[in-house]
């Protein structure tokens, strides 16, 4: 019924605890298969996709490409797009079979409506507190999610909005843009991520990044270009 689709890049040290929440769902059945979009690792990263036993694409590094290249080898009927760091809490799958049964039960073809987590971090300081209430008003005020809270969508949804693009950065709010707020449903379940960036960068200097990143963006500057600056700093 779903493919679970993960860019990875160098991802060992937070791989197997994401791949370790999707084992429940597998083994229940809404979990069809899970695809590993690499850019390249030479770490760890494919011995633990294939002791795991997920299908592993290769594909040009960037997130956009990846994520594209990972949805095409993929065989479910839904898409849920989850980054490397991120790890789904207990939980996660009864929601998301409700909800998918309750669409079910309407007769809807899976094009009204795409689903994302809950953000949170996995970091007990005040910092990380104040950014999952930011990252909260930004999704109630704006209808804004960040690719960290995981995308659930239809294939056919996917494909009739033309499915990730190949951006480096921004791809997923480029993606959720077309989606439309309308469309969007908050899920309860927690997606929990590594704060390891911020933590390395400070969480001011990490957050001031993201927004002119989005600014930017909104500026209409090509992602490409975003992400050679967004490199340098």
């Amino acid at each position: 019924m779903l493919s679970v689709v993960i860019p990875t890049l160098n991802a060992e040290k937070s791989l197997t605890r994401t791949l370790a929440a999707l084992i429940r769902p597998t083994v229940r059945g809404l979990v069809k298969d899970v695809v590993i979009a690499d850019g390249g690792s030479d770490d760890g990263t494919l011995g633990i996709a294939e002791t795991a036993g997920a299908k592993i694409v290769k594909a040009p590094k960037g997130r956009g490409t990846q994520l594209a290249a990972g949805a095409q080898a993929a065989r479910g009927e839904w898409l849920l797009f989850l980054h490397a760091d991120t790890v789904l809490q207990p939980g996660w799958d009864e929601e998301v079979e409700t909800l998918l049964e309750r669409l079910e039960k309407r007769g809807e073809k899976g094009t009204s409506f795409a689903a994302v987590f809950k953000f949170a971090l996995d970091d007990f300081s005040f910092w990380a507190r104040m950014l999952e209430r930011v990252v909260a008003w930004r999704c109630w005020l704006f209808g804004l999610p960040y690719g960290d809270q995981g995308l659930l969508v239809s294939r056919k949804l996917y494909d009739e909005l033309g499915g990730y693009r190949p951006f480096q950065i921004m791809e997923d709010v480029d993606l959720v843009r077309r989606i439309g707020r309308r469309r969007l449903v908050f899920l309860r379940t927690p997606a929990v991520t590594s704060p390891e960036r911020y933590l390395n960068d400070g969480y001011l200097a990490r957050s001031s990044r993201n927004a002119m990143c989005l600014m930017l963006y909104y500026l209409g500057v090509n992602p490409d270009r975003i992400a050679r600056i967004y490199s340098r700093r």
